[in-house]
């Protein structure tokens, strides 16, 4: 009984002892094979995936000129679990005195690194950028302590740079991803940077690359050993394509010189491809402002100046056009039947009613000769003209049908609209008023062509943006169409060409005028030397909030135009003084490669029509 009891209690043993065997079998299958969490874990721990950044696609001019680049900077590093886990207690004060900064900024950066509110991606066992953005001079005294800092290392990066000290608006800058950017693009994590506006933003994806990776073992005292897998699982990253854009950077230059001490912008585009050639908006600064670690600071000075360096006037800020409408009330009339080349209407000067006229000149004044001599009561006369030669109608019917067939003809020219198949990312749409607004103001019988007036003579409800302007004076140098204006230099913008709802028949006739008016009328004193011939047209802009705004748009030459221009001051009182002059210029320089009037240059470029304008070159 002894010996059966032995046994069963054998057997009994040996089968406890399989089902134990079994389990642990299978609990170390689930966990080695099916369960991943330990073995990533693990993997964590000895092995540290390390990104590589590619360097930014350069950014040239139109003609080869490199205006934006990369240099090397550097980005402390460190592994929270290294740093804690060390044989020797972390020697933070060494750490701040190589790092030149207090313990207090130690503190306060590692409780924001901790902080997954902060910082989602965050783990004890993966690096983290403690600080970034540091040149050779600021790393070299950490370098020199990094053997007795567990768990700290160095990690090299590229910062961009500027040949030149302008164009801020138009090529963008660089900034810290946000948490946003995380969520809707996987390419980024914390830390990482990209373009947070202009070109640099526009054409991102382009210019930042792909990124590359290493998978670096290290052992238990957490010192790398070398590549896992002989680097069998590294990724070389692929720089990101260069770019070319349309400006041409003398030309911007110049533009920014004539606009120092002043508030305004300055336009140029080549009519017949729509490129950009000058984009400029002042006050502005040096791009090179917004990189580096004094970034945030410089951002905060240029946000918090009153002068809104910040917005850029070129395609954000929006004027009524003056007298420079007046080109695009010539053809909107001629195409709707209000006016023909020959009509003439009487002007009595200063005594002119309900408009009156601002020039001397003869009367009574066909279109060539008003748009000459900018006669405000011809445009008031052809503006009422236009929508009321068949009368009013009944309750104000005929009238208002008419005048939403103008409204269409001048928006045909992207007046109150963005360009929206444009690479121009902040931009303003500007008012062509409709129908339905002058209903909601007046009711519909209350509105007719005296109660908006001041449209004939672009004041009132109409507003346009500087490059608005500009396209249209490309529109009308190319006799009724117009290429997207944008910033890249490609080919496939071509295909953007927009037809305006005004015949090409008309537009000699505006375009003779114009030619006339820098010949004999109010830019005559601006023509261009050499015998370039230009057309032009001044306007000087009522302003309720202080002195007049100088406006101005052109082309040249006449016959076969290669450069279209608009020129807002502001505050500066006529066109013709301020506008004209920085136009002209621009016009000169991009023809023949220089200026040759200095005196000119000089006057302009030293005067300071806003002394709250502040230099950041």
């Amino acid at each position: 009984m002894i010996n059966d009891d032995l046994y069963r209690r054998h057997h009994v043993v040996q089968a406890i002892a399989i089902i134990v065997v079994v389990v642990f079998i299978v609990r170390l299958f689930g966990l080695q094979v099916i369960d991943k969490s330990y073995r990533d874990k693990s993997e964590n721990i000895s092995l540290v995936n390390q990104t590589i950044y590619p360097p930014r696609g350069l950014i040239y001019d139109r003609n080869g000129d490199l205006l934006v680049f990369n240099q090397p900077i550097f980005e402390v590093m460190l592994v929270v679990r290294d740093m804690t886990n060390a044989k020797e207690p972390f020697d933070t004060l060494a750490f701040c005195r190589s790092m030149s900064i207090d313990r207090d900024y130690f503190e306060r950066r590692m409780s924001e690194i901790r902080d997954r509110s902060k910082n989602p991606g965050y783990s004890q066992y993966r690096p983290q950028v403690f600080m970034t953005q540091l040149n050779s001079i600021d790393i070299a005294p950490l370098q020199q302590e990094l053997y007795k800092l567990p768990g700290i290392s160095i990690r090299q990066r590229t910062l961009r740079d500027y040949t030149y000290p302008a164009a801020a608006q138009v090529l963008g800058s660089i900034g810290e991803v946000n948490q946003r950017d995380i969520e809707n693009d996987s390419y980024y994590q914390s830390g990482d940077y990209s373009g947070r506006d202009g070109i640099e933003r526009t054409y991102e994806t382009i210019l930042r690359g792909i990124k590359g990776k290493e998978v670096l073992m290290r052992d238990i005292r957490g010192c790398i050993q070398g590549h896992y897998k002989n680097g069998e699982l590294d990724e070389q990253p692929i720089a990101g394509e260069n770019l070319t854009i349309t400006i041409d950077i003398q030309l911007q230059l110049l533009a920014e010189e004539l606009l120092q001490g002043k508030v305004g912008s300055a336009v140029a585009i080549e009519p017949s491809t729509g490129e950009i050639l000058a984009l400029a908006s002042n006050p502005t600064w040096n791009p090179s402002l917004l990189i580096g670690r004094q970034r945030s600071a410089n951002y905060r000075e240029l946000l918090n100046d009153k002068t809104k360096p910040l917005m850029n006037r070129a395609t954000q800020a929006q004027y009524s056009p003056g007298s420079t409408f007046k080109t695009l009330q010539s053809l909107v009339c001629l195409q709707e039947g209000g006016i023909t080349p020959q009509t003439l209407y009487p002007c009595s000067g200063k005594g002119s009613s309900p408009i009156k006229c601002t020039h001397h000149h003869g009367s009574p004044v066909n279109l060539i000769n008003a748009i000459e001599q900018s006669c405000n009561p011809h445009y008031w006369q052809a503006f009422r003209d236009m929508p009321e030669n068949e009368g009013h109608g009944t309750h104000n019917a005929t009238f208002r049908a008419r005048y939403q067939p103008c409204a269409h003809d001048m928006m045909s020219f992207n007046l109150g609209r963005k360009f929206e198949d444009s690479d121009i990312s902040e931009q303003s749409k500007g008012s062509v008023p409709q129908v339905a607004l002058y209903d909601k103001i007046y009711g519909k019988t209350g509105w007719r062509a005296m109660t908006i007036r001041s449209n004939s003579i672009g004041q009132g409800e109409v507003l346009v943006t500087p490059l608005q302007l500009c396209n249209a004076a490309a529109t009308i140098a190319n006799e009724g169409y117009f290429i997207t204006p944008h910033l890249c230099k490609s080919d496939t913008f071509l295909t953007h060409r927009h037809e305006t709802a005004v015949e090409q028949r008309y537009f000699p006739i505006v375009k003779q005028g114009m030619a006339r008016v820098m010949t004999n009328g109010t830019g005559r004193h601006y023509a261009l030397p050499d015998s370039i011939t230009s057309a032009g047209k001044t306007g000087t802009v009522q302003n309720s909030r202080g002195r007049d705004h100088a406006i101005f748009i052109g082309f040249a030459p006449v016959d076969n135009p290669k450069i279209a221009v608009a020129v807002v001051v502001e505050n500066a009182g006529f066109g013709a003084t301020w506008a004209a002059p920085i136009a002209s210029m621009m016009m000169e320089q991009y023809l023949t490669g220089e200026v040759t009037r200095k005196d000119l240059r000089q006057r302009i470029s030293s005067t300071v029509l806003n002394p709250n304008v502040i230099n950041r070159k």
